[in-house]
């Protein structure tokens, strides 16, 4: 696992510049992905806004070209939730190579019983995790096609925490939403972590990176409608918890850095400064849960039987 490290200085309102590149950004139309989204579009790189919503989609890429004058988007339909389409959406790229994909979308679902995917898993975990392992698989030849492609996942701080039963991985026997949650936050962590070690094992130039947004809230996301509209009360209401926590805008700067800057390295986890809550991106420790090798292992394995496929068989 690389070290940690004093790293160079980065200026979260200044990335640098990205022309010729094209980034996916899953869950590109709301939320921290749109951040992302609006704060890569602005470097000059083409970002592609997964989404199943063409809708929202549609919303999100206005909404970025009022603040991204010249900003290219476009928007790619993406179902996490239903692995069988994930292939025919990359081929829908119709792109020679990718530069970074950034695994960002995610659900957060409240029911007191689980909801199942077409394929019979708990959305959450299918979603968040499952999801990303599948899409990743075929989108490895595009990302070894870049000169230096990059995985870029978004896990969470309640992910850092999480306790992850390898012999119940979605939950079955002791469902609790928020829990649920957090075990597949836990386990895309573990995945892209897992991922770098198997490309380094194999030889591969493409790095997997992980991050985290720290306490990310609504009410201290600056507006961006019809994205998001922050009320003048909603604002005033929520000027406490800035002493601590962040909007959506400050927790996208750990997944920008991750996919900009040369000096990131392969296997890192990027979070915000101040206690891992708010902040500019620093480089974290990673240790506990998220170091756990055979966990990782376990947890990938099992995604490889759940979804049918294995990013490490398109490894080149």
């Amino acid at each position: 696992m690389p070290p940690v490290a004093r790293s160079r200085h980065w200026d979260v309102h200044r990335p640098p510049r990205a022309e010729g590149r094209t980034f996916l950004v899953t869950g590109g139309n709301a939320g921290i992905g749109y951040f992302v989204a609006e704060q890569l579009a602005g470097t000059g790189a083409t970002v592609v806004l997964g989404s199943r919503d063409t809708a929202k989609a549609d919303a999100a890429m206005t909404s970025i070209r009022s603040r991204v004058p010249g900003a290219r988007l476009r928007h790619l339909r993406l179902d996490l939730a239903d692995h069988s389409t994930l292939k025919s959406s990359v081929d829908a790229l119709d792109a020679d190579r990718l530069d970074a994909v950034v695994c960002n979308a995610g659900v957060l679902l409240d029911d007191p019983q689980p909801r199942r995917t077409p394929g019979g898993h708990e959305l959450m975990f299918a979603t968040n995790h499952l999801g990303h392992f599948a899409l990743v698989r075929w989108l490895m030849p595009l990302l070894a096609a870049a000169p230096a492609g990059r995985v870029v996942t978004t896990g969470s701080f309640v992910g850092k925490s999480a306790q992850l039963d390898p012999d119940d991985l979605q939950s079955s026997r002791d469902y609790q939403p928020k829990r649920a949650y957090g075990r597949s936050k836990l386990a895309q962590m573990l995945f892209g972590f897992e991922l770098d070690r198997r490309l380094r094992a194999a030889g591969a130039t493409t790095l997997s990176v992980v991050n985290h947004p720290g306490g990310a809230l609504d009410s201290l996301t600056p507006s961006r409608p019809p994205v998001h509209v922050r009320t003048t009360g909603r604002r005033l209401r929520s000027l406490p918890a800035g002493l601590l926590l962040q909007g959506k805008e400050a927790g996208a700067w750990p997944a920008v850095r991750a996919v900009l800057d040369p000096a990131v390295q392969g296997g890192q986890m990027w979070g915000p400064r101040v206690l891992g809550f708010r902040g500019e991106p620093r480089l974290e420790p990673v240790r506990g849960r998220l170091a756990d090798t055979a966990l990782a292992a376990r947890v990938w394995a099992d995604a490889a039987d759940l979804t049918g496929t294995d990013p490490a068989s398109a490894f080149g």
